[in-house]
């Protein structure tokens, strides 16, 4: 297997997910969490060679002469993400198949789930810039499906589509920087660029390479200030939530990051930049998920606390800083998918995922109770979690900058309080009425939050499973450089990030038991902070509706003629003064040669033309029009073009027949409707500029020299090239086959729409005809 097969091979996967939902029913999500654990295992193969400093690159063409191919480039950085892309996405499986049991459309679910798993691990895993993008993308495209998911509800179309916004408006941003570097260094290949840092810091460029790339970065991870559409989007079913949210799509950003950190990291603008918005999306996220009282939206804000926490991290740079940052991340993904998952079976369970409307659960749900107090012990640095070492080596690394670390610290303080929230509120505190009987969760929505609790467990207690063959690959590839380190659980001194983790414990604790007075007081600010970026975007979504309906009742009034008159006016008065004025205008007017036949067709055209204008019969004016259109069809069989012809005969066959079916149902011209002598001499006169415009443009076209070096390229490399003799067919499905793709795609999309628009105008009708 190779990693384009890889990838390709869950993107076929997913295409048939449905069809194997329909056949193997509730056992599908054991069938196809197979590829994905088989794709951990085969990713785990290339541990040994990384860790011995190898990098691993293949190349497969897609469009060579444009530079553009699939390259994929795996190192420590993205061996670490395809590790977690492909191990969280078997587990994730597994659990959707437990807590969508019995959904009509889980098929579709599955679908849309490992589509986006195997754009994540496309983007992770490719080197060529433009490649890297197309997945970036799909990543958002898919997203918008997965937390849309419940489509049926308002709140869940509406998180969809401010995710879609956010991220794929951050997209464009990154596309443009990505083409700015590829200038810059001159090649679109990561594993190039990786080594031209000084060529591209000292470019012209780099600043706004900058901007644009962290633009694109801040919008996937959630910081500050789109740090809004994260909480929103649990709106998403809880494996989504899960999955992207906690250890793939939020983290493409710190991926991006972390990947061009050897080439652009270590200038001022790097670091004032991510620190500065890293230390703002922390703290405010941290008073944010005090405030809340649904555990997807605290486990959501503590997810835009550890982003900004890696943000803030890597933009401080260094050794210290970096290995900080891979080990909380591989610490974050371990303990925040449990307790995702673990949240979601407290919702399935026992009907509410309120704090206030659940209490007591660890009785009846030992086993989700046991994993979620692994969990939250991990998340909140607590010994012996593996979370407890990746804050240790935050503080650590925060050590030289007062202002950071404080902020962290204080961080850390409402994170850790919200985790006792977590934990004791649903489980341990007096039981409450639920909204259903609770009981544990099947076996298949177990199975995820059990072992990664448990691996976040092991990893704190014997840190060297991590250390060597994961943890310093990963560094290397960030900082560019190898760098051997150690980790361990509990340091050989008290030292001063000991000291740190000691009075956040004590200061966590203190917050929790005011938790409620707390919450009250962040709750009475709402009125009072009716501002920020959230309703930013809600101003600007409104203004743009605004914008789109007032121009459109500019421009489309619901009068055809006016409608057809304005774009023909626009479009060739426009043209017409452009050629004037710019000299456009090179017409000859050749003395016409014609045979009679010729001729005669000349006349049927103009006569079926002027018939078409005068008569007030629609039926008569389809048929002249007609007899315009197969005029010109007989045009194409004179001058030697019969695939055209038949083209044109066919398109006017069909035109003719179909409109005059239309036409015969329709009423008669009444005197009211026809248009008075202004509107007549208003549409004669914009006809006429039409079409002096346009045989001013086919005289100065034919005037010139006939240029045939596309006509002898396509006839010489027709045969060779497309292996076709008719020409014609070869362009179109060869030299120009995206345009034709894209043709294609336009018609099949249209032909969706209006299928859709014939159901819904069916589905409204059934209730009147049941009635009547």
């Amino acid at each position: 297997m190779n990693m384009l097969l890889a990838v390709l091979s869950v993107f076929v996967l997913a295409a048939f997910a449905p069809l194997l939902q329909r056949a193997l029913k509730d056992a599908t999500h054991w069938l196809l969490a197979l590829l994905p654990l088989g794709l951990f295992a085969y990713f785990l193969t290339f541990l040994p060679p990384i860790r011995a400093g190898e990098v691993i690159s293949t190349a497969y063409p897609w469009f060579p002469s444009f530079g553009i191919n699939f390259t994929f480039y795996l190192d420590g950085l993205s061996l670490l993400f395809a590790l977690l892309v492909t191990g969280f996405g078997a587990l994730i499986v597994l659990y959707a198949g437990g807590y969508l049991k019995g959904d009509p459309q889980i098929g579709r679910f599955y679908l849309f789930l490992l589509s986006f798993m195997a754009s994540m691990l496309g983007l992770v895993i490719s080197s060529n810039i433009i490649t890297l993008f197309v997945f970036w993308e799909l990543t958002s495209l898919t997203s918008y499906f997965l937390i849309g998911y419940k489509h049926t509800y308002e709140s869940a179309r509406k998180a969809a589509l401010q995710a879609l916004l956010v991220t794929a408006l951050g997209g464009l941003a990154l596309l443009a920087g990505l083409i700015l570097m590829s200038i810059a260094t001159g090649s679109r290949e990561l594993s190039e660029i990786l080594t031209m840092g000084d060529t591209l810091r000292d470019s012209a460029l780099y600043l706004p390479i900058l901007i644009l790339v962290v633009l694109g970065g801040f919008t996937k991870s959630a910081q500050f200030p789109f740090h809004y559409w994260l909480p929103n989007a649990m709106e998403a079913p809880t494996p989504v939530s899960a999955y992207l949210h906690s250890a793939t799509m939020v983290k493409a950003g710190i991926y991006l990051f972390a990947r061009l950190s050897p080439v652009m990291a270590g200038t001022l603008p790097w670091t004032l930049i991510l620190t500065t918005f890293g230390a703002i999306t922390i703290l405010g996220a941290a008073a944010l998920a005090l405030k809340q009282t649904d555990l997807k939206r605290i486990l959501a804000y503590l997810t835009v606390i550890v982003l900004g926490t890696l943000t803030l991290m890597l933009g401080v740079g260094g050794q210290a800083a970096v290995k900080a940052a891979m080990v909380f991340l591989l610490a974050h993904s371990l303990y925040k998918a449990a307790l995702f998952m673990a949240a979601g079976s407290v919702d399935h369970e026992a009907g509410s995922r309120d704090v206030r409307e659940v209490a007591g659960l660890w009785r009846v749900m030992p086993v989700t109770f046991v994993a979620t107090v692994i969990a939250g012990l991990s998340m909140a640095g607590l010994p012996p979690m593996v979370g407890f070492i990746g804050k240790e080596l935050i503080y650590e690394g925060l050590l030289d900058n007062i202002v950071l670390l404080v902020a962290m610290v204080v961080t850390n303080v409402g994170l850790f309080a919200a985790t006792f929230v977590i934990i004791i509120r649903p489980f341990i505190a007096r039981a409450v009425k639920a909204p259903k009987t609770p009981h544990e969760a099947p076996v298949s929505m177990l199975i995820g939050p059990i072992l990664l609790s448990l691996t976040g467990l092991a990893f704190g207690l014997y840190p060297a499973l991590i250390e060597v063959p994961i943890m310093e690959p990963a560094v290397a590839a960030v900082l560019g450089a190898p760098y051997d380190f150690s980790l361990h659980l509990f340091p050989s001194t008290f030292t001063e990030p000991l000291i740190l983790s000691i009075v956040t414990v004590a200061l966590g604790i203190v917050l929790y038991l005011f938790w409620t007075r707390t919450q009250a007081a962040l709750a009475s600010l709402d009125p009072k902070l009716d501002v920020g970026p959230a309703k930013w975007y809600e101003r600007s979504l409104d203004l743009l509706t605004w914008t789109a309906d007032t121009q459109t009742r500019l421009i489309q009034t619901g009068n055809l003629r006016y409608d057809i008159g304005a774009v023909f006016a626009v479009a060739f008065v426009m043209a017409g003064l452009t050629m004037l004025f710019k000299g456009g205008f090179d017409a000859v007017f050749i003395a016409p040669q014609a045979f009679f036949y010729e001729w005669a067709l000349a006349v049927v055209m103009l006569a079926a033309a002027f018939a078409a204008v005068r008569t007030k019969s629609r039926l008569t004016a389809v048929v002249a029009l007609g007899a315009v259109g197969f005029s010109v069809a007989l045009v194409f069989v004179l001058f030697g073009a019969p695939d055209l012809a038949i083209t044109q005969f066919l398109v006017e066959t069909l035109v003719v027949i179909i409109i005059a079916l239309v036409m015969i149902h329709l009423p008669s011209f009444r005197l009211d409707e026809e248009p008075d002598a202004s509107t007549r001499w208003r549409d004669g006169i914009i006809a006429g500029i039409s079409g002096l415009v346009i045989t001013l443009i086919m005289l100065t076209v034919i005037s010139q020299p006939f240029d045939r070096t596309l006509s002898a390229y396509f006839e010489a490399q027709s045969v060779p090239g497309g292996e076709g003799h008719n020409i014609v067919n070869v362009i179109l499905v060869d030299f120009r086959a995206i345009d034709t793709l894209g043709e294609i795609t336009v018609l099949a999309v249209a032909a969706i729409g209006i299928l859709a628009l014939l159901k819904l105008r069916s589905g409204q009708d059934s209730p009147q005809k049941e009635a009547s």
